[in-house]
């Protein structure tokens, strides 16, 4: 590309990622909030590089208004804010950090649970109001509680092996075949895992089929007295229905990180039918959110777009096929994006042989209805051949780094 590089990061991204950004000749442009679909339309026309965290949605309309975009970062675990099939139909790659902030996340998990079984947020809410309530009574260890994880993913793995540690025994289930890990063990079915543990923590992924997993049966499912934690996504549980559940005695207590609604930003309200509850920690959707883990993300998703944007790279991308290619020392890449359809791979090559050019390198990959190929070159390729290929009928996107 002729004109600079520009990338808008929102939602407070770690500096660390615009610096990396900015040491690779990137113009970037920073925003503390998240921005709805008309604010953003107005800013994505010309830009290369979108950076986001769970509050923005990136839909199909986004896309469409952002013809020079080729990356999306999502400066957090989940992608269920961008829609990944009309990213990969424009293509525009989208990055994610699966890794970066699972031990902040369960940690949190734990300290949640050490807070409810010990009944720390009641005694706490009494200190202050000048009680001295000097009592053992409703508090516990949670050495010997029964564990159960739903989603044994990178979060729900990691937290299996923390609380085995504390002595705590772990049961899981995935709709995925997952190793257990340690002495976990693997449920058959989500009411198995219900009817066995006495705290259930939700590590689910934002799929569709998840909407409403914890609903007034599956509440109804758990036994008397449990414990019920919710860090994955805010539509998973039937607030309505845990509000009844708490309120009746059934369930002893509850914590909350994420919200079927939540604020756009710190000025706005948050409203929740949980509010009020002595047995409920709600906290503002920062499971991620330690110095540690920003930072960390900021470094990953932010080498993950700096590495597209100038090689063509995409290792661990969501959306489109994975090519971990090595550093552009000399030479030039042709990037070519397109639809995974036969003869496309034969049609390049030959284009490229009728320009006397000779492939010095080449790397493919496929993933759905993509397909990706990088081609090696030792020079500039000429505007005949870039018009040509960009002609073809299965290309998608076509760039030169």
């Amino acid at each position: 590309m002729d004109k600079p590089l520009r990338a808008l990061l929102l939602e407070n991204i770690h500096a660390d990622a615009v610096a990396a950004l900015e040491a690779a000749g990137v113009e970037v442009e920073t925003s503390p909030k998240a921005l709805g679909e008309a604010e953003l339309l107005e800013r994505v026309a010309d830009l290369h590089l979108l950076g986001i965290r769970s509050g923005t949605q990136v839909t199909a309309r986004i896309l469409d208004a952002a013809p020079d975009l080729i990356a999306v970062g999502a400066f957090c675990i989940g992608t269920n804010q961008i829609d990944l099939r009309a990213a990969a139909g424009g293509g525009v790659a989208v990055f994610n950090a699966p890794f970066s902030n699972t031990r902040s996340v369960v940690e949190l998990a734990i300290a949640e649970m050490i807070a409810l079984t010990r009944r720390l947020t009641d005694k706490n809410a009494a200190m202050h109001a000048g009680s001295w309530e000097k009592s053992a009574a409703g508090s516990h260890e949670i050495r010997g509680r029964r564990l159960g994880i739903v989603g044994y993913g990178n979060v729900g793995s990691q937290l299996s092996v923390i609380a085995e540690s504390l002595g705590i025994s772990v049961w899981f289930y995935d709709t995925a075949d997952k190793l257990a890990l340690g002495n976990a063990r693997s449920c058959t079915s989500l009411d198995e895992l219900l009817e066995t543990v006495d705290i259930v923590s939700i590590h689910v992924d934002g799929r569709p089929q998840n909407r409403q997993l914890f609903g007034e049966a599956q509440l109804a499912r758990m036994r008397p007295g449990s414990l019920l934690l919710n860090l994955s996504r805010g539509f998973v549980v039937d607030e309505e229905a845990l509000r009844a559940s708490l309120a009746s005695g059934r369930l002893a207590g509850a914590a909350l990180d994420v919200f079927a609604v939540e604020p756009k930003s710190a000025a706005d309200p948050f409203v929740s039918s949980l509010r009020g509850l002595d047995n409920v920690i709600l906290t503002p959707h920062i499971g991620g959110s330690t110095e540690e883990a920003q930072q960390d993300i900021g470094n990953f998703v932010g080498g993950k777009l700096v590495r597209y944007a100038t090689e063509g790279a995409t290792p661990l991308c969501v959306n489109l096929p994975s090519l971990d290619v090595p550093p552009l020392e000399t030479g030039r890449r042709l990037l070519y994006i397109h639809r995974n359809v036969p003869g496309v791979l034969a049609e390049l090559n030959s284009l490229v042989a009728s320009q006397g050019i000779n492939i010095e390198g080449q790397h493919l990959g496929t993933k759905d209805h993509t397909g990706y190929v990088i081609v090696e070159i030792a020079d500039d390729p000429p505007a005949e051949l870039l018009d040509r290929l960009a002609a073809l009928a299965a290309t998608i996107r076509l760039r030169v780094v």
